[in-house]
């Protein structure tokens, strides 16, 4: 591919000069290819000196600081190298935005699948291998919060103070101010809006022990193994910050799906039959953590109310046209089946 293909998104021949520089092979950027898998940032897979690297930066038109939001990412991935958490493996970091337009970084590929998108034979076949990836999603959330996120050089990526007490003022702020957006009709779609935001705050956990959390941990974030059923990196770490990573579980527990397949969002796995049910995954992971796990209802229903209020936020932004209105209806959807699914366990009083 021309470098004239790649102006705007990744300058090859700037690219090849700080490779240079930092002692990155010599010679062309070979077979350069564009990745997908969901995400807005620009992934480009190229080879060099019979070595591979895969690109990562901000898209063209990022929501906020996109070079802020890559250098803390690059931070991130460096500081999970001596670490026992299954991540890309960091090659190189470039701050400026000077050599191709924005800041940018270099990292292994991880070969492995995304699970959403479609299971390999071997997996698609075993429901106890499907079984086996669920405990080790959740085990990959372990890894993370045992982090000495100190020794790692992350203490500056959040402030762990008061990370509980932010929560629901913080997110409800957020959904008020999706009135900006004259068009979006209002929150009142979401059953029990008050209610879960009362609870939560009647309910919330007196302390904690600080740690590093992913902040979007669920099955489209990981990558699996194509030879069985670990991980083979958890990937996209934009969000990830210093607080109370139990609620990378809550996350899991927001986004799992019953024992039919169903989901708050599209990302269905087929077929789902061996993925075992949310109360397992809770009971997985409070064996293997040293934090007090005892009340993990609170922190599902507390990644629902979050999450539910994010996706709006797409929603409110399609009614405005200011984005596709297909994607903010379906996400529209998942925030009203995030509050179902919240208000459920709360009348309930159980996972069930």
């Amino acid at each position: 591919m021309s470098n004239e293909a790649w102006q705007g998104l990744v300058d090859l021949g700037s690219l090849r000069g700080w490779m240079d520089q930092e002692g990155l092979g010599r010679g062309d950027i070979e077979n350069p290819t564009l990745l997908t898998g969901g995400t807005q940032n620009i992934l480009l897979r190229f080879r060099r000196s019979g070595r591979d690297f895969v690109l990562r930066r901000s898209p063209r038109h990022p929501r906020g600081d996109g070079n802020a939001t890559n250098r803390r990412e690059a931070k991130v991935l460096k500081g999970l190298a001596s670490t026992m958490v299954p991540h890309p493996r960091l090659i190189a970091a470039c701050s400026s935005e000077e050599v191709i337009g924005a800041a940018f970084y270099l990292m292994e590929p991880i070969e492995g699948f995304n699970a959403t998108v479609k299971l390999p034979a071997l997996h698609a076949g075993d429901a106890s291998i499907r079984r086996r990836m669920a405990f080790a999603l959740v085990e990959g959330a372990l890894s993370l919060g045992r982090v000495d996120y100190v020794a790692a050089g992350l203490a500056d990526l959040g402030k762990s103070q008061g990370f509980l007490d932010r929560q629901v003022p913080r997110w409800r702020a957020l959904l008020d101010s999706y009135h900006d957006y004259n068009e979006w009709p209002g929150p009142d779609a979401f059953p029990g809006l008050d209610d879960v935001a009362a609870w939560l705050t009647k309910n919330q956990p007196k302390d904690f022990t600080p740690g590093l959390l992913h902040g979007d941990y669920h099955l489209s974030n990981v990558m699996y193994r194509g030879d069985g059923p670990e991980l083979a990196a958890i990937v996209d770490w934009e969000l990830t910050t210093i607080g109370d990573p139990l609620l990378d579980m809550g996350w899991i527990m927001a986004t799992w799906a019953d024992p039919q397949g169903n989901t708050t969002s599209e990302n269905t796995i087929r077929p789902w039959d061996g993925f075992p049910p949310i109360e397992e995954l809770v009971a997985h992971y409070a064996t293997g953590s040293t934090r007090d796990s005892s009340n993990m209802r609170w922190y599902g229903v507390l990644a629902c109310y979050k999450l539910g209020i994010i996706l709006e936020g797409t929603y409110a932004r399609a009614c405005s046209g200011l984005a596709a209105k297909d994607t903010g209806e379906r996400l529209h959807n998942s925030s009203i089946k995030l509050f179902r699914r919240a208000l459920g366990w709360l009348e309930r009083g159980d996972l069930s």
